[in-house]
C-alpha cells in the first residue's frame, strides 16, 4: 500500500480501503461479507470508534497519528489476509461481543437466530435447564444461549485446551462463571460423568477434504482442526449421532450444524428423519433431531 498522506478523514480512509481490498481480491465472510464494511470495522477499531458511529462523523478528519494507526491496520488486512477479526481480536455474535484470536474459529453461525428466538417452537425456553455447546470453540453459541435463557446450566466442550481458554475468557467477560462448566471432550469422551441435557446444539468442524484444499487464504488463518472432517465432512457429525441420545434427556433435542455437507449427510443416514431449519437471516445446513428419533 502506498502512503496515504491525501487521506484525510473517515470517509476518505473507508472509501480508500474498500477500494485496495477489491483490487487485491481479499475473500470475506467472516463477520462481513463485502468490502466497505471490512474497510469501516478495521478503521473504526483503527480509531477506537463504535461500529454503529453516526454516518455524520465519518467526514471527521483524522490527526497524523490516528492516520497512522489506520493505515496499519489496512495494510495488515491485505498483506497478512487475515480476517479483521483476527486483526481486532473481536466478533460479533447474536449482537453480543466476543474475544476470539487464531486458536478459534470466528463465529458466524446462523444457529444465532435459533437462540434469539430461545430455541422455540421446537423447545420450550422455559423448560431447557440444562444445555451443551459441543465443540465451543470461542464458547459464542453456549454463552448466547446462557443470556437468552437465564436459568439454564450451560456446558461448554471442546476438543482443544486453547479453544476452551478463549471460551473461559469470554465466559469471564460477559460475567456467567456461576452457570457455565468447561470440559475438556474429544466429542462426548470426556463427559461420561456429565449429567443429561436438555439440549445439545454444536457447530462441528464439517468441512470436507476437497473444500479444504480450495479454502481462501482467510479461512486457512482458522485452526484447520475447528474445520477439517475428513474426505467427506462427517468424521465428527457421525460420532455426534452415535452418542447424543444417551446424553439426551427425555424430550430433548440435537441441533448440529453442517453446512455444504448437508448432501453427504442425507446419504450416509437416509433412514434419519432430518428437519433442516430454514432461516430469515439467511444460512442453510442445521438439522434438528428429537431424542427419539436418533439412533441408539
Amino acid at each position: 500500500m502506498d502512503p496515504v498522506t491525501d487521506l484525510r478523514t473517515i470517509r476518505d480512509f473507508i472509501r480508500f480501503g474498500a477500494s485496495q481490498f477489491r483490487a487485491v481480491r481479499l475473500s470475506f465472510g467472516h463477520g462481513t461479507d463485502n468490502a466497505i464494511d471490512e474497510a469501516a470495522w478495521l478503521v473504526l477499531h483503527a480509531l477506537d470508534l463504535p461500529l454503529d458511529l453516526p454516518e455524520s462523523w465519518w467526514n471527521s478528519r483524522l490527526a497524523p497519528a490516528e492516520r497512522r494507526r489506520v493505515e496499519a491496520a489496512l495494510r495488515m488486512r491485505i498483506t497478512t489476509r487475515k480476517p479483521a477479526a483476527y486483526i481486532t481480536r473481536e466478533a460479533w455474535f447474536m449482537g453480543l461481543p466476543f474475544y476470539v484470536d487464531e486458536r478459534v474459529l470466528i463465529p458466524r453461525s446462523p444457529i444465532a437466530e435459533l437462540i434469539e428466538a430461545g430455541f422455540s417452537p421446537w423447545l420450550d425456553p422455559g423448560a431447557i435447564g440444562r444445555v451443551l455447546d459441543l465443540c465451543t470453540g470461542s464458547g459464542c453459541i453456549g454463552l448466547a444461549t446462557a443470556t437468552v435463557l437465564p436459568e439454564a446450566e450451560v456446558w461448554l466442550a471442546d476438543l482443544s485446551p486453547d479453544a476452551l481458554a478463549v471460551a473461559r475468557r469470554n465466559v469471564r467477560e460477559h460475567d456467567l462463571e456461576q452457570r457455565v462448566t468447561l470440559a475438556v471432550s474429544d466429542v462426548f469422551e470426556g463427559l461420561a460423568g456429565a449429567p443429561g441435557f436438555d439440549l445439545i446444539v454444536s457447530n462441528p468442524p464439517y468441512v470436507d477434504a476437497g473444500e479444504m484444499a480450495a479454502l481462501a487464504p482467510e479461512y486457512r488463518h482458522e485452526p484447520s482442526l475447528g474445520l477439517a472432517a475428513g474426505a467427506d465432512g462427517l468424521d465428527i457429525v457421525r460420532r455426534i449421532l452415535a452418542g447424543a441420545k444417551a446424553r439426551l434427556n427425555t424430550g430433548g433435542v440435537l441441533i448440529v450444524e453442517v453446512g455444504n455437507s448437508q448432501p453427504a449427510l442425507e446419504a450416509a443416514f437416509p433412514e434419519l428423519p432430518f428437519t433442516w431449519l430454514e432461516f430469515a437471516g439467511g444460512g442453510e445446513g442445521v438439522f434438528l433431531l428429537a431424542r427419539d428419533q436418533l439412533p441408539e
